[in-house]
């Protein structure tokens, strides 16, 4: 029968054994080895450079077992009784330990190999010019190469673990969406990124992903070189290709592309884009006289003062000897075009000092639009073109003129621009003057207020209504000036009524919206303060939308204005679109029924339901009513029988002179008693 070891024994020495073989150095072997096996007895390990055979020869004492290479086991010290557990236990552990070392063996040449091979990995990458750093999926640095640390400045160390965004420059795009960008991988591009030093760079960056065992990524490896001075050269290249030498503005080439870019935007957000072509007016003889090198100067000069008159949107063009191209973008009303153009006539009508020479240029500027002139930039460009041969034959003044390819756009922008500048010159020369149109109550007839209405005594062209010059004062800012004379005169003509012992009564005035801001209040504090009036001469009337533009903020503007004692009264009525939950936070004092409603009266049903409406709303919001526009019996009949207040109208009054209106007022003239 086979003798045997105790299993529980044997598993213990096997344990040992596996552990001493796979986990100790070389150095440490043997006595490992021994330690496991010292419970067998007379056994134990050894190196030796001694080749023993099956048994040690002349000797019945010592049985040895070679495991591998040089390395034995030795059973010795049983003085001659070696039995056959003994055997059975030494062969058991030579076969052991065998199958061990040959495990041993295995694993060190895989991690030899591993090693090797990440030691020639590892030189590869450090041979290659470019930087390579791979990181996992996050962005975090997992390698980093000597590529890397010569571009970037940082020793492997530094940058290993930190995030991928420390290189960034802080003012690229790319890296707000970096984790997604290292998702797909595969893309080239040039990007900006940071060295060491904080100097920004460009480089060429190549992505590509790294997959694990099961083609899942798991991280990706950039290839990045320095391209700088290749961007360098692109940009200069393309400075030349796209950029007049002379004066640094874009190129007939490059202007077209802008155009044509600009036109593709304006289609889709339907935005008019206006073009103009510029020739210079006696350039040549300039140019001839005195040399090419004083006209270089005087083009810089030019383009210098052109851009000057420009938005940093628009675009302008040197398109070769003395012509220019601008290209105004977003342009809300053609109106506005020609007044660039004037803008950019008057920064030539200063002397040009060069070189000891005063010089003086004009300018002939052609103008189209888009979409009516041209569908692209070489379209426009020809029409400008076609314009400007226009504005030279007219040009009357010495800085030039312009004039539009549209002949009827040309005749409707140089009315309006007539206009402008006469509304500058009536400003100045005291032109406009006021009328008031009286307000009297609809049940006794009494005169209660009136409002002061502009109108425009022009020196050639007579009276001028506000129908024809308020809507151009509105696009040129000039209302704000005209606003504001309007308030000091009916100030001031407060004051000689109130000096005239007339007991005060409303004087509506109209407030614009681009008025009605936070400094409103205190202009109007100053205006009754200059004139020494009681605040109760004082209405001003605000339009229903301007409500809406702002709600809480129009509430405070108007709580300051009424804090003084100054009423205010809701102009045009009903053509708005005000909220009931907002109307009734306003502290309005009365409402007026635009005169819309009041025409159709009383055969318009719709007309009369809508005025009797909202005098019924304004009584339950405990408003004052007043309607416009009352020019006979039956409309003031049907507003009386409403429970109208006020009425404004031919049938009482057309708007009077301040003559005219005083003694109405003085002698306390009332609505004649056949109309009640």
């Amino acid at each position: 029968m086979r003798p045997t070891l105790d299993l529980q024994h044997e598993f213990s020495i096997g344990s040992e054994l596996c552990e001493a073989i796979l986990c100790y150095a070389d150095d440490e072997l043997v006595d490992a080895v021994n330690r496991a096996v010292s419970r067998v007895g007379q056994l134990i390990f050894i190196e030796s450079d001694l080749r023993f055979t099956k048994q040690i020869p002349g000797s019945s004492d010592v049985i040895c077992r070679q495991i591998y290479a040089e390395h034995y086991y030795v059973l010795s010290g049983k003085h001659g009784h070696i039995s056959e557990d003994d055997l059975e236990k030494l062969n058991f552990l030579t076969s052991m330990t065998a199958k061990l070392f040959n495990s041993r063996l295995a694993l060190h040449a895989r991690f030899d190999a591993a090693i090797r091979a990440q030691s020639i990995h590892t030189q590869i990458l450090d041979q290659i010019h470019e930087s390579v750093i791979t990181m996992d999926l996050a962005g975090f640095i997992l390698s980093w190469n000597l590529g890397a640390e010569r571009l970037f400045g940082y020793a492997a160390q530094e940058a290993i673990g930190e995030n991928i965004l420390f290189l960034y420059d802080a003012d690229e795009e790319d890296g707000l969406n970096h984790d997604i960008f290292l998702e797909r991988g595969g893309r080239e591009m040039e990007v900006r990124r940071r060295k060491k030093t904080g100097e920004i760079f460009w480089a060429s960056l190549s992505l590509s992903t790294l997959y694990d065992e099961k083609s899942q990524p798991i991280g990706m490896i950039g290839y990045l070189s320095d391209i700088t001075e290749r961007k360098r050269s692109e940009e200069k290249i393309n400075h030349l290709a796209y950029y007049d030498p002379l004066t640094d503005l874009p190129n007939r080439t490059l202007f077209k592309k802008l155009i044509d870019n600009a036109l593709q935007q304006g289609q889709r957000n339907d935005v008019s884009i206006s073009v103009m072509f510029i020739d210079l007016n006696r350039f040549k003889p300039i140019n001839d006289t005195l040399g090419h090198r004083i006209g270089d100067l005087l083009l810089r000069q030019v383009a210098e003062r052109f851009r000057s008159a420009l938005r940093e949107n628009d675009v302008i063009a040197r398109l070769g000897s003395d012509e220019f191209a601008v290209a105004l973008h977003d342009v809300k009303q053609h109106f506005h075009t020609g007044l660039v153009a004037q803008k950019m006539l008057a920064t030539l009508e200063s002397v040009f000092q060069i070189d000891g020479h005063e010089l003086r240029l004009g300018a002939s500027i052609g103008i189209s639009i888009y979409p009516q002139d041209g569908s692209d930039a070489e379209e426009l460009l020809q029409k400008a073109d076609i314009a400007m041969f226009k504005a030279k034959r007219q040009s009357e003044k010495a800085s030039g003129s312009y004039a539009f390819y549209d002949v009827e756009m040309n005749r409707l922008i140089a009315g309006r621009l007539y206009l402008e500048s006469g509304m500058r010159r009536a400003l100045q020369r005291d032109e406009f003057f006021l009328l008031y149109q009286p307000k009297v109550d609809i049940h006794t007839g009494q005169v209660l207020g009136a409002e002061a209405l502009i109108r425009w005594a022009h020196p050639k062209d007579g009276i001028i209504s506000p129908i024809e010059f308020i809507s151009v004062a509105e696009e040129t800012n000039l209302i704000l000036q005209i606003d504001a004379w309007v308030l000091d005169t009916a100030c001031a003509q407060a004051k000689i009524w109130q000096d005239a012992g007339i007991a005060p009564f409303r004087i509506a005035v109209n407030v614009s919206a681009k008025e009605f801001t936070d400094s409103l209040a205190e202009r109007v504090k100053q205006a009754l303060a200059r004139h020494q009036i009681s605040p109760h001469w004082l209405e001003l009337e605000i339009t229903e939308s301007m409500l809406m533009q702002n709600a809480d903020g129009v509430v405070k503007i108007m709580s300051e204005i009424t804090a003084q004692g100054v009423k205010l009264a809701l102009d045009d009525f009903g053509t708005g679109y005000s909220s009931l939950s907002y109307l009734k936070k306003f502290p309005i004092d009365t409402l007026k029924i635009d005169r819309s409603f009041i025409q159709g009266i009383p055969d318009d049903i719709d007309d009369c339901a809508i005025a009797s409406a909202i005098i019924s709303m304004a009584k339950q919001m405990k408003h004052r009513v007043i309607a416009e526009g009352v020019e006979n019996r039956e409309q003031f009949a049907f507003l009386q029988k409403m429970g109208c207040d006020e009425i404004q109208g031919y049938l009482f009054s057309r708007p009077l002179n301040v003559d005219v209106f005083s003694d109405l007022i003085s002698k306390k003239i009332s609505l004649p008693s056949i109309i009640f």
